[in-house]
């Protein structure tokens, strides 16, 4: 009799731990190459929420991609539910414009946006190069594809009348290797001119930008460029429940999402509901933001 009731309390728990186990939700979160911040940005929101799984049963995971237009792609496609992609690629591929013309992403929705991406361009101090021009002829890394860094470069080139046959040789590069590549020997490059002046005028989702003098060891001069915002987004698929959860558990939880990465640490709740969001706002972040008195 004792083994009866034995065997029925084993069956019981287990029963328990099936029932609990079905009930969570998994989501996931589509970031960038495994050294850079969309990884970081990624793997610090799916830490909020899965540390209130108990409570909520959503749980994350974040797994390294090809970066912004790849998240997009397969948000699409139904392979991902969230991802990290770059302002002016959240915008294209809402509006059906540049790579997007023709394959309009109507159902994409932004969540929020998180921290300024200035357009970086980095030379050794010995290759005699002091703006974008001088880059000619040399040996440059225009990035991965499938990454914002590539489709930006592109964007340069062409604003250039340039394109990648102007190089005497076009890397692809993941992000990891390409410190390896460069050598610590490095100056920053300033991005100016006329061109690019009609880049930012013609486009809402690019801003000039300021490297700050000093945030980078024998570049003591700041750096004038231009850049997006890295941007979080879903589709319209996805369900407000789990969107507002994801919401709350970032927002909820501010001080410590900041605390997770220096590119994070001058995020402020008004800019980044506000700024680089070019597709509507998904509802269940609406909601969210509605509760908080941050928008009507």
């Amino acid at each position: 009799m004792k083994m009866l009731k034995a065997a029925s309390l084993t069956a019981v728990v287990a029963l328990s731990a099936q029932m609990a186990s079905a009930q969570e939700q998994f989501i996931t979160i589509g970031t960038g190459g495994q050294t850079g911040v969309y990884y970081v940005v990624g793997q610090s929101i799916c830490r909020l929420i899965n540390r209130g799984t108990a409570d909520h049963n959503l749980r994350c995971t974040a797994p390294s991609t090809g970066g912004s237009i790849a998240n997009i792609n397969a948000i699409k496609a139904g392979d991902m539910d969230m991802g990290v992609a770059q302002s002016d690629w959240q915008f294209h591929a809402y509006n059906g414009s540049s790579e997007y013309e023709g394959n309009k992403f109507d159902k994409l929705r932004a969540v929020f946006s998180v921290h300024g991406e200035p357009f970086t361009v980095l030379a050794r101090a010995d290759a005699g190069i002091t703006d974008f021009a001088d880059l000619k002829g040399k040996r440059v890394n225009v990035g991965n594809p499938g990454s914002g860094q590539r489709a930006t470069m592109d964007v340069v080139l062409n604003a250039l009348g340039w394109s990648i046959d102007d190089f005497a040789l076009a890397s692809e590069l993941q992000p990891s290797e390409q410190a390896a590549a460069l050598g610590d020997n490095k100056v920053l490059v300033d991005l100016t001119g006329p061109e690019i002046d009609k880049l930012i005028a013609d486009n809402p989702y690019y801003a000039k930008a300021i490297i700050p003098g000093g945030m980078y060891a024998g570049n003591d001069e700041d750096t004038t460029t231009f850049g997006v915002k890295a941007t979080f987004v879903t589709s319209a698929d996805v369900s407000d429940d789990v969107v507002y959860t994801v919401v709350q558990a970032v927002f909820d939880n501010f001080d410590r999402f900041k605390s997770l990465h220096p590119a994070f640490a001058n995020l402020t709740e008004e800019e980044m509901i506000a700024n680089g969001n070019s597709a509507p706002l998904h509802p269940g972040a609406e909601k969210y933001y509605r509760e908080r008195g941050w928008i009507e």
